[in-house]
């Protein structure tokens, strides 16, 4: 198989498979999910959305949530971990919110990775998923399929986004990279990989990866 060959597989199997595409994080608008995604660091998805709700009962927007103190916040967001790091982030980024932006999320990356807590990453899936802007967010899941796809080298996520943006086209990354991040918790994950049912990974992964699995 060619590359483009591969990236057009790799398209019409998640297109296949997930013809509908749920947001992972629950969130109700821009600020909500600036600050789940926030909290998602190092936890899962699930545990983030059990927590947000009793976070959002409290405060889903900036003005309330300066309202509460970072200890409070602390507290709720505890079962999430680096809960230290992420109170001081919640409460930081709010204030500026309502200090620079009238308490409106900005459209911009840069200004995103100028918040506090808020890095490459999150500044992404706020852009992509909230104002729709073009951006190919990787997480583990997607750090870990383009390489067992041959499709980056592994060497970091920042090389990884590069490959992805060169590969796919422009208009389906929004889509795209959630249906990787579905595909993999599905079909491809770190461990008890099954690479039957991987009919990705099965069908243009890389030579090592396959043999390692097979070993």
């Amino acid at each position: 198989m060619t590359k483009q060959e591969k990236v057009d597989f790799v398209i019409n199997t998640l297109n296949r498979l997930y013809p509908e595409i749920p947001i992972p994080l629950d969130h109700k608008d821009p600020y909500t999910l600036l600050v789940a995604v926030l909290l998602s660091a190092q936890c899962t998805d699930v545990r983030v959305n059990q927590i947000t709700p009793l976070l959002f009962a409290k405060a889903d927007n900036p003005y309330d949530m300066i309202k509460m103190s970072q200890e409070e916040i602390k507290e709720i967001i505890k079962p999430c971990g680096l809960s230290p790091m992420k109170s001081k982030g919640i409460y930081g980024l709010s204030h500026i919110l309502i200090d620079k932006y009238d308490g409106k999320v900005p459209q911009s990356f840069e200004a995103l990775e100028a918040l506090p807590a808020v890095g490459h990453k999150t500044a992404s899936v706020v852009m992509s998923q909230a104002f729709g802007v073009p951006a190919f967010p990787v997480d583990t899941h997607i750090h870990r399929l383009m390489y067992r796809w041959n499709l980056s080298n592994g060497k970091n996520v920042q090389q990884t986004e590069k490959d992805a943006k060169r590969l796919f086209p422009k208009e389906l990354w929004n889509d795209l990279h959630l249906q990787i991040i579905w595909y993999g918790r599905e079909y491809s994950p770190a461990r008890g990989w099954d690479l039957e049912k991987d009919i990705i990974t099965k069908t243009i992964g890389r030579a090592s990866v396959l043999k390692a699995y097979y070993k």
